[in-house]
């Protein structure tokens, strides 16, 4: 497993697509369409995924090691045969702790920052 030994702050940051794909494979398999169903439910529809940027992004978590394409159907009888379903790899999941563990800091220094700025400066109607 070539994607064990890899640094995960090589790949970051990640696209905000890549992000929420990862997120919607935490603990459950899905298919394309099902990971466009959580996107869009977890965001509240601020992130709405399309086919091409959706499966252009599994393509590159796929060659990356990020997720991984199952061969087994969850319901055989039941399902589409079109469908694949797509995992979460070992890898993945480091690269999604990484990223996480990024945007929380970049957001403590927003917060830091906000707190430490002063007043807004005032724009008086008159000229000098």
């Amino acid at each position: 497993m070539q994607n064990i030994q890899r640094d995960p702050e090589a790949l970051l940051p990640l696209t905000p697509a890549v992000f929420h794909i990862l997120l919607a494979l935490v603990g459950c398999d899905r298919h394309g369409y099902g990971i466009m169903q959580e996107v869009n439910f977890f965001t509240e529809g601020k992130l709405r995924l399309g086919p091409g940027t959706l499966y252009r992004s599994i393509k590159q978590m796929l060659s990356e090691g990020l997720i991984t394409e199952l061969d087994e159907r969850h319901d055989p009888v039941l399902d589409d045969q079109r469908r694949r379903y797509y995992r979460l790899t070992d890898f993945g999941q480091r690269i999604l702790k990484a990223e996480t563990e990024r945007l929380e800091h970049v957001l403590n220094v927003a917060r830091a920052k906000q707190r430490l700025r002063g007043p807004e400066p005032t724009t008086s109607g008159g000229g000098f």
